[in-house]
């Protein structure tokens, strides 16, 4: 190939050319990218450039750097896992994951008490500092591997005289029938956004460089509408999507016009 000739910084000219042939096609997804050696002769630039040029490429996400195997470009980010977020009941009232989905624990359930932030009392409708009991589960998925931080925080006046003020770590579907036994009618809200990962996420999670991941909140609500419980899960955007089941909600009657 001859020697590029773009405007910008030269490696950004050759961290262009590489994208254009990832994207073509021509440097298929999961394969390596070609060694440095190829690339300096390939673009007829030095090797500092060629560095800095997949250096460029990894911040974007479009290339992985296996240590001592050298780089590859990224998959072509289909999803291994969807994560359904209904919510089933038995005949029997027991609340279940749909399709009977379960995730392996990777760590033991780590139980604690905290208290409301900014964020979490907003959810939850409370101010701040209020006290709640808390539980961090990291998750897998025995069949792809995939791993997912799950947490759930439940204000203490919420928990007080329940079963949950002593078993902080019941799983969602327990604390859901928990409620429901304490005259509790529920349903649940959620919300879905992406970004970036902090350090000790992306650290449990383990995740390639330049990956963002997907942040749900699950707020369930009882009685007059009140929040009762948060959910949070946090898993790699490169490895899972969520889905829905929508059902359409009944518009009020009219009254009729007098």
């Amino acid at each position: 190939m001859t020697e590029i000739q773009r405007p910008g910084a030269l490696y950004q000219q050759v961290a262009a050319a590489i994208r254009e042939a990832i994207l073509s096609g021509e440097f298929a997804p999961g394969t390596p990218l070609p060694s440095e050696a190829q690339l300096i002769e390939r673009y007829k630039v030095s090797r500092p450039t060629v560095r800095n040029a997949v250096a460029a490429l990894r911040a974007e996400g479009l290339i992985d750097v296996h240590h001592g195997k050298g780089s590859f470009v990224r998959s072509d980010g289909q999803p291994t896992v969807t994560i359904d977020r209904r919510i089933s009941r038995t005949p029997g009232g027991r609340f279940v994951m749909p399709d009977g989905a379960v995730w392996d624990e990777a760590e033991a359930p780590a139980p604690y008490r905290s208290h409301t932030t900014k964020i979490t009392g907003k959810l939850l409708e409370l101010g701040e500092e209020e006290a709640l009991i808390g539980c961090d589960r990291l998750l897998i998925d025995p069949t792809t591997g995939t791993r997912a931080m799950h947490r759930t925080l439940i204000p203490f006046e919420v928990a007080e005289g329940t079963p949950l003020a002593e078993a902080p770590d019941s799983s969602p579907t327990v604390a859901y029938e928990v409620l429901t036994n304490a005259g509790h009618k529920l349903w649940w809200s959620e919300t879905v956004r992406a970004r970036m990962p902090l350090p000790d996420e992306r650290s449990a999670l383990q995740l390639p460089d330049a990956t963002p991941i997907l942040h749900l909140s699950r707020v369930t609500h009882g009685t007059d509408d009140r929040p009762l419980i948060l959910e949070e899960l946090r898993v790699g955007a490169d490895r899972a999507e969520v889905a829905y089941r929508i059902t359409a909600d009944k518009q009020p009657a009219r009254r009729a016009r007098s």
